[in-house]
């Protein structure tokens, strides 16, 4: 592709080309009409002195006195420049002006001799054998009383009137060289000042281009190009104002967006990432720079994203659910897509909004958990105090010692019911934010604790047949809650209970 010219190049030859071409057809004109006119006079001039010498030299011809007559032509040829030739009908010379006619041909054959017998000035241009030059005839016929006499003709040398001619022709081309110079000259001033002010303004909408819509153009001179700056001018000064909406747009939008706990994904109708904020990158844990334009499947490898992305797109319903990555270990993200669409309406894309919440769903299985150990908990005291109560109303209430030791065991078993109360009661002020210096934190015997929680369990170790073996330094003591501690170990001698083989041993 060509490389564009500036417009002054494309201009100033234009316009000398236009001017070359005028002086070229002007001096070419004038050159042919001043040949033309000089060819003429001299045409004239050489008609003019044929009837005057022939008028003189009438009486002479009748009768013929030849070398008279051949006298005086040699007499006039030394006084002009033209030369004078005296022909009889008969085509004999008998006088000439440079020449001795006894040596010159016939001249009946010559094309301006016969022009002239017929009565008619003739004229002719050729090569004259007798003065070896090229030669302008002009020949008239004599009758002085209405019968052929004889013709006279004049003639000058073709090649001093080409001289002539080329000197003039000189002349001009040398004049028209002249304003030539002078004419470009003027052109270019001309196509400056037609160039310049256009420069000038395409040096602004470069500013422009670049950013600098503070710029403004200077009116030139010119109405349509003064009323070309205004409105460039007025354009920048409307760019600018909407410029700067836009960018304080964009600011409050990624303020929003920075400042959002959710992640934000804008993807494009071929479910390329248009768009996402630092909270949604961080989830990714990935730069927010290098996911822009990269496609959902590369960067969230989810079946499940994916099919909530297609449909949100093609059926443009609302799509949510949680959502499993596996990338950068297990994280669990609940997501909702929406369609994307600008301010008719249209559907720009999709819009994912991201939410980690593998905490809170690790806090909810937690909590079932819990839920679930703690039925537990409360159905083991609940089976052993329902199971004395029913051996007490068969009749063993009947036998003193017993009914006494079932007493005490489902009065044991009721402490527990009651201490596991307590620690829930306590656990719910905990989770309100109730500071943890509420537990009674004293310095007493770790082997009671232990004593204790085994006696606790002692009944389901037996219905498995498993023996618990019980190992404790004499003196031992611990800072602690006597009460939580205690349960810490009935909860531990709970699992290996349920988790071990029947007959194996706890120690």
């Amino acid at each position: 592709m060509l490389k564009p010219k500036k417009l002054i190049w494309q201009l100033y030859p234009s316009y000398l080309l236009l001017v070359l071409l005028t002086l070229a057809a002007t001096g070419w004109y004038a050159g042919h009409s001043m040949r033309t006119f000089y060819l003429s006079q001299i045409h004239q001039n050489l008609l003019n002195q044929a009837h005057l010498m022939a008028d003189q030299f009438v009486p002479l011809l009748d009768p013929l006195r030849a070398s008279e007559l051949d006298r005086r032509f040699k007499a006039l040829g030394r006084q002009v420049p033209t030369r004078l030739t005296l022909i009889l009908p008969d085509g004999r010379v008998v006088a000439d002006s440079e020449a001795w006619p006894a040596e010159m041909e016939n001249h009946a054959g010559r094309p301006e001799i016969r022009q002239a017998f017929k009565g008619n000035d003739g004229s002719a241009t050729r090569f004259s054998g007798t003065l070896h030059q090229r030669m302008l005839y002009v020949a008239i016929p004599i009758r002085p009383k209405g019968s052929l006499m004889g013709v006279m003709r004049a003639s000058i040398a073709a090649d001093a009137i080409d001289r002539q001619l080329r000197a003039l022709q000189i002349r001009i081309l040398l004049g028209g060289v002249i304003i030539a110079v002078l004419a470009s000259l003027v052109c270019l001033v001309i196509s400056r000042r037609i160039t310049r002010p256009i420069e000038a303004m395409r040096q602004g909408a470069a500013r422009y281009a670049e950013g600098d819509l503070s710029h403004r153009l200077h009116p030139p001179d010119t109405r349509e190009l003064a009323g070309l700056a205004e409105a460039m001018n007025q354009m920048a000064q409307e760019l600018e104002g909407r410029i700067q909406a836009v960018i304080r747009q964009r600011n409050e939008s990624q303020a929003v967006l920075s400042s959002m706990v959710e992640g934000v994904i804008a993807l494009s109708p071929e479910e390329r990432i248009m768009s996402i904020n630092e909270a949604a990158a961080r989830l990714l844990h990935r730069s927010a720079g290098k996911l822009q334009g990269r496609s959902i499947q590369e960067v969230m490898r989810n079946r499940d994203l994916h099919r909530m992305v297609r449909t949100t797109l093609s059926e443009g319903t609302n799509t949510a659910g949680d959502v499993t990555l596996l990338q950068n270990g297990e994280q669990i993200l609940s997501t909702h897509c929406t369609l994307l669409r600008d301010g008719d309406g249209r559907s720009l894309g999709a819009l994912l909004v991201l939410n980690d919440v593998t905490q809170l769903r690790r806090l909810e299985n937690m909590r079932s958990d819990f839920a679930a150990n703690v039925s537990h908990e409360i159905k083991t005291p609940l089976t052993a105090i329902q199971g004395f109560v029913e051996t007490l109303r068969q009749g063993a209430i009947r036998e003193p010692e017993e009914a006494h030791r079932f007493l005490g065991i489902i009065h044991r078993h009721v402490a527990r019911l009651a201490a596991i109360i307590d620690d829930l009661m306590h656990l719910s002020r905990l989770e309100q934010g109730q500071e943890a210096s509420r537990l009674a934190f004293v310095i007493g015997p770790v082997a009671d604790v232990i004593q204790t929680a085994v006696a606790l369990v002692r009944s389901r170790a037996e219905e498995k047949g498993i023996a618990i073996q019980a190992t404790c330094q004499e003196g031992l003591e611990a800072d602690m809650d006597p009460d939580l501690m205690e349960q810490a170990v009935v909860n531990l001698l709970d699992n290996a209970i349920k988790y071990s083989a029947p007959g194996s041993v706890i120690e």
